[in-house]
């Protein structure tokens, strides 16, 4: 007999994480909608053709390819295979599981583009695919939630991205965690101020992994990509640079001074942090990070990324401006900017923090519950009545012992049992039991249905 097992990175979720998850998946859902966004969905595959190119060299690596149905090797010939698995793999697979949610939402765009009403805001909720390790907090099939707006360069969108993520954390009672905020203009800017103009691509794919390897690691990895050893030393007072906002944005302002493209990249994060001012908001939870770069490489303008403090979670949400996504699908010149919420590492942050309300695993609000066939039936009755007045409620479905239903009310964290004896069938009432508390109370229809709603 064959032992079931899933494949790694991927798990199960039984009723309580499911419940979980969609605390998680409503709060957000109900802030980007305050917002103006509107939910679509795409197709959990898309051509090869759509996908690579989009993440960086890094990224292509992780996209889990789909082979050909049927026979998948009748284009492929000795010297495809002699040539490597690049000239192999476009005629063993056409087709692959996206990789985030943004590429699709661009082609989604582009095909959708004379129906659709210009700024576009909107949000989707759909599981991505990535063939990464998997480890604690990362996994090769996980939901993300992404809210963008394309077809408009203004700022407001970007404030209006830190107000989202502010609202959620705080539906979901998360009070220690930072928004961290940069621009890839800067990124760029930098890359011409110590020398290295043109190098911004790989500058970003090694500084996206201070965090996990820290400086020294990056300068190896940065020297191997072919970076001098100058151009490091005037990199380095940039790692370590500890001060607040305004100093950093003056510092900024002083090593970017030659660099055009830089100096626009630190007066758009000003104007961010203006409108929220203008907004009456202030800048709580915000960090601003030179050193953030984010390794995808559509990214164009100001960046995102969220890490609650104190958790063994990384990252819980980022994402940023892309100026011209559409653009590789025949739609140039359509800016958008958007971010992304990790449901999977979101439910680990709030599991670890015991945030989740003990109501949010509730399903059923009363279970009605009967000695005999006579109680069984009567109980019936109650049944739609309850559920016509919009409350949870269920009829244990077999004639059993009293003790074994209460049992299964426990089990499924069903706060109240209406127990249906021959004295509350006689009175036409039910007696209405807290499992909490133990109180039992013999009331109407009526009055119980005001009680529990």
């Amino acid at each position: 007999m064959q032992k079931p097992s899933l494949p790694k990175g991927t798990r199960d979720f039984g009723t309580v994480q499911m419940a979980r998850r969609n605390y998680i998946l409503d709060t957000i859902k109900g802030t980007f909608q305050l917002f103006g966004y509107n939910q679509i969905e795409t197709p959990a595959m898309e051509n090869l053709s759509t996908l690579t190119g989009k993440y960086g060299d890094e990224g292509d690596q992780l996209l889990f390819k789909i082979l050909n149905s049927g026979d998948y090797l009748k284009n492929v010939g000795e010297e495809d295979l002699q040539n490597g698995y690049k000239q192999t793999l476009t005629k063993v697979s056409e087709k692959g599981l996206r990789y985030d949610l943004t590429v699709p939402f661009a082609r989604f765009v582009v095909m959708n583009r004379n129906d659709l009403t210009f700024p576009f805001k909107r949000f989707q909720i759909q599981p991505v695919w990535r063939a990464d390790r998997p480890q604690k907090g990362r996994y090769r099939e996980f939901y993300q939630c992404d809210a963008d707006v394309v077809g408009t360069d203004s700022l407001l969108c970007e404030a209006e991205i830190i107000l989202m993520i502010r609202s959620v954390f705080e539906k979901l009672k998360l009070t220690d965690y930072s928004i961290k905020l940069n621009n890839r203009k800067i990124l760029t800017g930098i890359s011409e101020a110590i020398g290295e103009a043109g190098n911004e691509g790989p500058l970003c794919v090694a500084i996206d992994k201070l965090d996990k390897i820290g400086w020294e690691k990056v300068k190896e990895e940065l020297s191997e990509r072919g970076f001098a050893s100058d151009s490091l030393e005037k990199l380095a007072p940039l790692v370590k640079l500890e001060t607040d906002q305004a100093g950093k944005l003056a510092f900024l302002k002083k090593f970017l001074a030659t660099s055009e493209i830089g100096l626009q990249g630190v007066s758009e994060l000003e104007e961010v942090f203006q409108i929220l001012t203008s907004m009456g908001e202030n800048l709580d939870f915000v960090d601003m990070d030179i050193m953030l770069a984010r390794g995808l490489s559509y990214y164009t303008g100001a960046i995102f990324e969220v890490k609650v403090n104190h958790v063994s979670i990384g990252s819980v949400s980022g994402g940023g401006r892309y100026d011209n996504l559409t653009g590789v699908f025949g739609l140039s010149g359509m800016s958008g900017v958007g971010f992304s919420f990790g449901v999977d590492r979101l439910y680990d942050v709030l599991e670890e923090l015991g945030l989740f309300p003990e109501d949010s695993v509730q399903s059923t609000k009363v279970l009605l519950t009967h000695f005999d066939q006579k109680g069984f039936a009567y109980g019936l009755g109650l049944l739609k009545k309850f559920r016509a007045a919009g409350i949870k409620a269920e009829l244990y479905p077999d004639l059993t012992k009293m003790k074994k239903q209460l049992e299964f009310a426990s089990k499924k964290i069903i706060p109240f049992v209406g127990i249906c004896g021959d004295s509350e069938i006689e009175a036409n009432v039910i007696a209405l039991k807290n499992l909490e508390t133990g109180a039992q109370e013999s009331v109407s229809l009526e009055e119980a249905v005001e009680r529990l709603k």
